[in-house]
């Protein structure tokens, strides 16, 4: 593994995300595919559960919200779909290994594959040399950014999702399972953004109403000319502070863009807010990064 060095630990401090290449190597990423490949084919999508993915805030609203399908998802493997894919009765028109926007968000947890990539040494060895004491895993996530439909994720912060008393607290690992360029849809991220806090945060709804989870706050409008890309090859890591503003393009290209990325919190001395979507439960409390 690339040895990380204080200096780049101090550049992830000043920037909010640090780029490793090859952290992983291509037989991990190609396990990793392989695997995905496998659940996705004994995929079964109950017809109720067809929701559609979307990171517009009414479309998330109404797709996510009136679906307890992504509520309940935090301890449990299950599918969500790029816009388009389904007709309106829920029936797949393209091929559903080519539909599938995103797989979450216990495979940490459930698929022996992901577990073992989330809790390798070498993470252990970042997560100590970035000083966590008591990290756990709360969620992960297979994104597959399919070829010519892959929706775009608008700018946002980990945080607004991922919300914890003090800020701070959270940390996203990002694994390019190929080459991850421009044309696909790589990151994009605004350096140092993650100083000034969070200006939205999404939460559950108060029961009975509509949607299960709505937006406080807003967004600020970016400027797009504040964002730098992140390209990065098949292996790479990329570290994501929870406040830092990044985003990332349609991929128009013909080529997917499979990522495996999970989120990790520092859980000494820090709340997890309890309005989170995702909530720690009996049957998975968040588990120790540490093994």
């Amino acid at each position: 593994m690339a040895f990380v060095t204080q200096h780049q630990i101090q550049k992830f401090r000043e920037d909010g995300f640090l780029v490793l290449e090859h952290f992983f190597t291509a037989e991990e990423c190609d396990s990793m595919r392989n695997q995905i490949q496998k659940i996705v084919a004994e995929m079964e999508v109950p017809p109720h559960c067809r929701t559609e993915f979307s990171t517009k805030e009414d479309e998330q609203l109404q797709a996510q919200g009136s679906s307890d399908y992504f509520l309940t998802s935090g301890d449990k493997i299950r599918f969500f779909f790029e816009k388009g894919v389904l007709d309106e009765k829920g029936n797949f028109l393209i091929p559903k290994e080519k539909s599938v926007s995103k797989i979450g968000h216990a495979l940490h947890a459930y698929d022996p594959v992901f577990k073992q990539i989330t809790h390798s040494s070498k993470v252990q060895e970042l997560g100590r040399k970035l000083g966590l004491e008591r990290p756990v895993v709360v969620q992960s996530m297979y994104i597959f950014k399919q070829p010519g439909i892959g929706g775009e994720v608008t700018p946002h912060q980990d945080a607004t999702f991922l919300h914890t008393e003090p800020l701070g607290r959270v940390l996203g690992f990002w694994i390019a399972l190929e080459d991850a360029t421009q044309e696909n849809g790589c990151l994009w991220f605004i350096p140092g953004s993650h100083t000034s806090g969070i200006t939205r945060r999404m939460v559950r709804a108060p029961s009975g109403t509509s949607t299960c989870v709505e937006f406080v706050g807003s967004e600020p409008g970016y400027d797009d000319s504040q964002f730098i890309p992140l390209p990065i090859s098949k292996g790479g890591l990329i570290l994501i502070h929870g406040e830092v503003v990044h985003k990332s393009e349609l991929n128009s290209s013909e080529s997917s863009r499979h990522v495996f990325t999970f989120h990790v919190m520092e859980a000494k001395d820090t709340s997890w807010s309890k309005e989170n979507w995702l909530q720690p439960t009996p049957e998975l409390p968040f588990p120790s990064l540490y093994t």
